[in-house]
């Protein structure tokens, strides 16, 4: 499959989701979300290690259950600082991180998916969040200014981009000097087997498209990035074996977090 055939597949996968009244539907298997069962969006998201209160910071919809950690918990986000969430969804990480930076700060999400993106504004006029907006653009090609931001996150989204380099040159790009990457993501530590490898159903499915710890870092040191971190966390065990259950993925993908810093002076 080529790029194109894999970006259409997950572009019409995770705008299923989007129209789904109840969001069950599936971008891995029947019923169950890339990252796990989504009929328990709030129970999967506590998995991923949300807490309660923030769960009911954001309005109704807005948490899909999709994700494989919580960025923010590394964010260290700041009264009045700029974030880009890349793959924003239906805005979930965007309107938390809007709480944190305030009037003052910025929040915009970007996402492929024109579904997904009238499900976010949708949600930012319930709640009348003025600092958050949704650009539609691809990760590859970020619809941001150069030296925008002070902070970017996501949540389980890159893995999903053919060209994670490319991604990581555009973060690189719009973030100002000084500023940091807080990504929640999954990485390999064993290669897949062919079947896992091959199968469609797991290439929009945050499986078959993971990179390596190594492969990771060093796209991120070669965009520029320094302080560059890739934190495999053991505890996702159990949230990925749910993703597709008995198929033993959990032994070849862990979550991780990503962190990494613009230089002040680049």
């Amino acid at each position: 499959m080529d790029q194109h055939d894999l970006k259409e597949m997950v572009r019409a996968r995770y705008g299923g989701i989007a129209q789904s009244a109840n969001s069950v539907e599936s971008c891995c298997v029947p019923a169950a979300s890339c990252c796990g069962p989504a009929t328990d969006a709030d129970g999967k998201s506590r998995q991923m290690g949300y807490s309660d209160t923030e769960l009911a910071g954001v309005p109704e919809g807005a948490n899909l259950g999709l994700g494989c950690g919580n960025p923010q918990a590394i964010a260290a986000l700041q009264p009045g600082e700029v974030v880009i969430d890349l793959g924003s969804g239906a805005g979930f990480d965007c309107f938390l991180a809007a709480g944190q930076v305030g009037p003052a700060g910025k929040v915009i999400g970007v996402d492929m998916t024109h579904e997904m993106l009238k499900r976010g504004r949708e949600n930012a006029a319930k709640i009348g969040a003025l600092n958050v907006q949704f650009r539609l653009g691809e990760l590859e090609h970020l619809p941001v200014a150069d030296n925008t931001a002070d902070v970017i996150l996501s949540n389980c989204v890159i893995n999903l981009v053919p060209d994670k380099a490319q991604v990581f040159r555009e973060a690189f790009r719009t973030l100002k000097p000084g500023g940091r990457l807080a990504i929640s993501d999954v990485v390999n530590k064993a290669p897949l087997p062919a079947e896992l490898q091959a199968d469609p159903t797991l290439l929009c499915g945050c499986i078959a498209g993971v990179a390596t710890v190594t492969e990771t870092e060093t796209w991120l040191a070669e965009a520029g990035f320094v302080d560059v971190r890739v934190t495999p966390k053991a505890e996702s065990r159990e949230l990925i074996s749910s993703w597709v259950p008995d198929s033993g993925i959990e032994e070849f993908v862990v979550a991780a977090m990503v962190e990494g810093r613009k230089p002040t002076r680049v």
